[in-house]
């Protein structure tokens, strides 16, 4: 697959509030205190340079990079040279982008979506690497009994989405319906533990559920076009593979009268109706956070816990939910389309 290189380069910022570099003010000297022939000289701020791996173009991976990008250069202004990169969902490009920011001995990486953080991972054990749009890092990383610490070279934010909330959401609006239908790419770790949860749930709540996987995007119409005569409603987490083949699954779904529940955003925008979503903005924004604390405080990141958006919205598709002549219930967010 060809590699794509997205242009969010780092440019020169005007830097606001960065007394903490500085070291006390510049106060002209008294007239009655001797001046020393040769002013003592102060180090020059250190500059950073930071790789960012992002798995491919897609909005909420987009928002995640924005976040952190703005954050980083709002705080640091030219002190800062980020460099990013997609790999253009190919898993093997991931691991190139890694290991060239290795060589290029960059102060740290973030790696945007699970397999950016394995890749990352497997690249290096000292470089600090902070993950952002992982859903669960003791499955991304293999590490038994998380405790939210990875104890290694790794930390950052979750893209984690209460699992109860969303089936009650599916309840409330869709009081009538009895199937549910969990539909994800069974390559994706990450995507089979949101599946396996969700299922928990949705049988708590009374609802029988079949779930259907499929191996890449090339089996996305074939597996999906069958499976919806099978249930009253399909709910499909965050999975990189459906994202990037909303176009497809919405062209299946909507024609069919399907309603979905997609389990973040930009997924909801291109395929759903309704959604809990999180930002993923704001989950760059934490997680270039992070980045300050370790890169100017030195804080460790073996013992720095993964970060959750802890305030996920209710939110809605209005123009598809009219199509279906989908009811919502009050406190839901219209979803902006542009």
């Amino acid at each position: 697959m060809k590699k794509t290189i997205l242009t969010l380069l780092a440019f020169p910022v005007l830097a606001v509030g960065l007394s903490a570099c500085g070291g006390g003010s510049s106060q002209a000297p008294s007239s009655a205190a001797p001046q020393s022939s040769a002013a003592p000289s102060s180090a020059a701020p250190k500059t950073f340079k930071i790789g960012v791996s992002q798995l491919g173009p897609h909005p909420a991976l987009d928002a995640a990079t924005q976040g952190f990008v703005d954050t980083l250069q709002a705080h640091f202004g030219n002190r800062v040279d980020i460099d990013v990169q997609s790999a253009d969902f190919d898993t093997a490009i991931c691991n190139t982008i890694a290991n060239n920011f290795v060589s290029k001995n960059v102060d740290l990486i973030m790696a945007n979506a699970t397999p950016a953080l394995q890749a990352a991972s497997a690249a290096t054990a000292t470089i600090p690497i902070l993950g952002t749009s992982v859903t669960d890092y003791g499955v991304a990383l293999d590490i038994e009994d998380f405790d939210g610490k990875t104890g290694i070279n790794v930390s950052g934010t979750s893209d984690g989405v209460p699992y109860a909330p969303q089936a009650a959401m599916v309840k409330e609006v869709f009081p009538d319906a009895e199937k549910i239908g969990i539909f994800y790419c069974a390559a994706e770790a990450n995507s089979k533990i949101q599946g396996d949860q969700m299922r928990i749930e949705f049988e708590k709540l009374g609802f029988s559920v079949e779930v259907a996987t499929f191996s890449d995007s090339n089996e996305v119409s074939t597996v999906l076009a069958p499976f919806i005569n099978k249930i009253d409603v399909l709910y499909i987490p965050t999975d990189n593979v459906c994202a990037n083949a909303a176009g497809t699954i919405n062209n299946i779904c909507e024609p069919a009268g399907m309603p979905v529940f997609a389990a973040e955003e930009g997924l909801c925008s291109g395929c759903g109706e309704i959604t809990l979503s999180i930002s993923y903005y704001n989950l760059g924004v934490v997680t270039a956070e992070q980045a300050i604390m370790i890169l100017e405080n030195g804080a460790d990141i073996k013992t720095m816990e993964v970060a959750y958006d802890n305030n996920p919205a209710k939110k809605y598709h209005p123009a598809r939910c009219a199509e279906l002549n989908i009811s919502i219930p009050a406190g839901y967010l219209p979803i902006e389309e542009e």
